[in-house]
């Protein structure tokens, strides 16, 4: 389990790394056929990423928002 654990964390690391590169070239003087491969393969990384994150955590974790009380009429 704890293999299969790292595996995964040294893939999203990959993906991190890949998706951090493209948007650096993302930034550099680009032709148009250039940009759309460099914007898919992001899309695809970011895809690849969220999936392979989605399976190695599959749960979430939150904090209760709580709600506010409505506000009473006290009259005396």
């Amino acid at each position: 389990m704890a293999k299969m654990i790292d595996e995964h964390l040294a893939r999203l690391s990959a993906h991190q790394n890949n998706i951090s590169r493209y948007r650096r070239l993302l930034g550099t003087s680009l032709t148009e056929i250039e940009r759309a491969i460099i914007e898919r393969r992001l899309s695809e990384e970011h895809s690849s990423f969220q999936e392979l994150a989605a399976s190695t955590f599959p749960f979430t974790l939150s904090t209760p928002i709580p709600r506010p009380q409505p506000a009473t009429d006290r009259q005396a």
